[in-house]
């Protein structure tokens, strides 16, 4: 299982939000590149970016963060975050994304994204699924749709998707751990590979996941709150 670092972005700083609240931040550090170059030190070879400056305003802002990580580390990123465009898209892989991840657009466009599916392949078009009371969220947290997650899951894979993002909205930043009943669910989806994300406080809950078939595991506040420390997860690694 790959373990990837999480690096929310706002106003050029890293910061968190507590169940993708945006009045409720906290910001741990002014500079990006510093974090990451800490992270890479530390045997982190995956990094998730998120844009919300991006998945606020409907239009990626901080790519040029994205450009100098890219540019001054080692370091495997997926971006996300107000990709709505193919302008957008193709910004994003100019900057050095390795994958990136679409959610918004999956729900509001479907047409749109499964063109970027065939156009960039599977391998680096993530779908990503968060949701709150497994009810599909959009446009950075703020929106929810009527998709059941499982559905719009199983819908997609029919299409050719084979990795998904999910996050629980509601444990996001909690810190007292993961939705592991409906990431089983979703693991139990034939041909999709799930990167969990939500409420990963410690060790055990990354073994938990891995247990589960889970391909990736997103771990974020636990990091700049020091719950996991980056030495832990150097040696998981």
């Amino acid at each position: 299982m790959r373990i990837i670092a999480a690096m929310d972005i706002m106003d050029g700083a890293c910061v968190r939000l507590a169940q993708g609240d945006y009045s409720r931040k906290t910001v741990y550090d002014s500079d990006p590149l510093d974090v990451a170059k800490e992270m890479e030190e530390h045997g982190i070879k995956y990094l998730h970016m998120v844009d919300l400056d991006g998945a606020r305003e409907g239009k990626i802002r901080n790519h040029t963060v994205l450009d100098a990580i890219v540019s001054n580390t080692g370091l495997k990123v997926d971006f996300s975050g107000g990709i709505r465009s193919d302008n957008d898209l193709r910004t994003v892989f100019s900057c050095g994304a390795s994958q990136v991840t679409c959610g918004s657009i999956a729900v509001t466009k479907p047409a749109l994204f499964l063109q970027w599916l065939q156009e960039y392949g599977p391998e680096r078009i993530i779908l990503g699924a968060d949701f709150r009371q497994r009810k599909v969220a959009t446009g950075g947290w703020l929106a929810e749709s009527d998709s059941d997650i499982i559905s719009f899951l199983q819908g997609y894979r029919k299409e050719g998707v084979i990795y998904a993002m999910c996050t629980d909205i509601e444990k996001d930043g909690m810190l007292d751990g993961p939705s592991f009943d409906i990431y089983r669910e979703i693991v139990a989806i034939e041909g999709l590979s799930l990167i969990a994300s939500g409420g990963i406080t410690s060790a055990a809950d990354i073994m938990t996941l891995r247990d589960a078939g889970c391909e990736g595991a997103i771990i974020g506040k636990a990091i700049y709150e020091g719950k996991i420390s980056l030495k832990e997860l150097a040696a998981l690694c």
